[in-house]
């Protein structure tokens, strides 16, 4: 008898279970793959920022130094493409990522800024965060008059834009510190402020009885005392004589307020000739009654303070004594005895023997 034949077997079920389950690892690695390389990216992109920020920076062009304006109100794009394009930093875009997650963005501070030759980006930031800018100072010397305070600011290179000069005795001598670029109308402005701040509070705690009729008169006052001495402790005793001689009708007859109507407080470069002192002027206080019609310079705050706190004394004259100081008296006889001293030292000094003139009643 003959076999019937074997029905076909079917294929195995779990086969193409396996071949599914091999095209799932092999996308699982795949995507693994992936993922480890962009970790390994993302982990070199990392690294290499941070060496970037941390590391040394770029060399300065020229010496050991380079310097940055960062314009006051400028973004923080504008801060990162500056420092790039002056070659202190080497990508705007670090700089930005690390000034945002550090929070420094938000205090980024405006102004002229010197780095260090290879300074760090993190060390850039700080110094930018914390507001280390480079500073300036201009100094005004005492005594000087406005046109000469205009000849510093205009001669200065790190100011910009035109002023006008300020009245005279508006400003008050001080070291001020400045920006470069900073307006000259601006830093003129802030000196005048300073004036009249100062000018207000000396006003109100004023010596009573003074013969001023305002804080203008004072000021002019001062600034006779600024010019006629350079001690600061002798300064109240300068003003006594002047505001003793104003109280009592006396001229001030003193010889800055000569050399300013001649030629507005310039040097002269010589002594006063006696056609000077006897030529009128509206500043010439050997000719006129009372204080000349403005200060003649811009005195300082010792001067200030002594003009509206003078020293209670009687004395009306006074004269140099040799040290760089002076002696004071209270009547003409004492000074004339005074004034015979100083010529004798004046003629020691010049080994000569010329007689001696008695002195007019005059402030120096």
């Amino acid at each position: 008898m003959s076999k019937k034949p074997s029905p076909p077997r079917k294929a195995p079920a779990r086969s193409g279970r396996r071949e599914t389950a091999s095209v799932g690892r092999r996308l699982i690695r795949a995507l693994f793959g992936a993922f480890t390389t962009l970790v390994v990216i993302g982990m070199v992109a990392i690294l290499g920022a941070a060496f970037v920020y941390n590391g040394p920076g770029p060399a300065a062009k020229t010496g050991d130094k380079t310097t940055v304006i960062l314009r006051k109100g400028a973004s923080l794009p504008e801060i990162a493409s500056s420092l790039e394009r002056g070659g202190v930093i080497r990508s705007s875009s670090i700089f930005m990522t690390a000034a945002k997650a550090t929070g420094a963005a938000r205090t980024l501070k405006a102004g002229e800024y010197e780095f260090a030759d290879r300074a760090s980006m993190a060390q850039v930031l700080d110094a930018i965060r914390q507001g280390r800018i480079v500073r300036h100072w201009i100094t005004i010397p005492e005594g000087l008059t406005s046109d000469m305070v205009m000849d510093i600011l205009n001669k200065s290179d790190l100011l910009v834009g035109d002023a006008a000069t300020p009245p005279e005795g508006a400003i008050l001598p001080e070291t001020y510190e400045v920006q470069r670029g900073e307006d000259r109308a601006v830093v003129l402005k802030h000196m005048m402020d300073d004036r009249d701040q100062l000018l207000n509070k000396l006003w109100a705690t004023r010596q009573s009885g003074l013969p001023y009729q305002s804080k203008e008169e004072a000021a002019i006052m001062a600034s006779i005392v600024e010019k006629e001495t350079g001690v600061k402790g002798e300064r109240p005793q300068v003003a006594a004589v002047f505001v003793n001689r104003l109280r009592t009708g006396m001229r001030l007859d003193t010889d800055p307020t000569v050399i300013y109507g001649i030629s507005r407080g310039r040097p002269l470069g010589r002594g006063l000739r006696r056609s000077e002192l006897d030529a009128f002027t509206p500043y010439n206080t050997y000719k006129i009654t009372g204080l000349p019609p403005t200060p003649i310079a811009n005195p300082g705050r010792a001067a200030l303070e002594a003009a509206l706190n003078p020293a209670k004394t009687g004395d009306l004259y006074f004269v140099a004594d040799g040290t760089g100081g002076h002696v004071f008296a209270s009547t003409l006889e004492q000074h004339n005895a005074n004034v015979a001293k100083w010529r004798q030292i004046e003629r020691d000094r010049a080994g000569e023997s010329v007689p001696v003139v008695p002195a007019k009643p005059a402030g120096n």
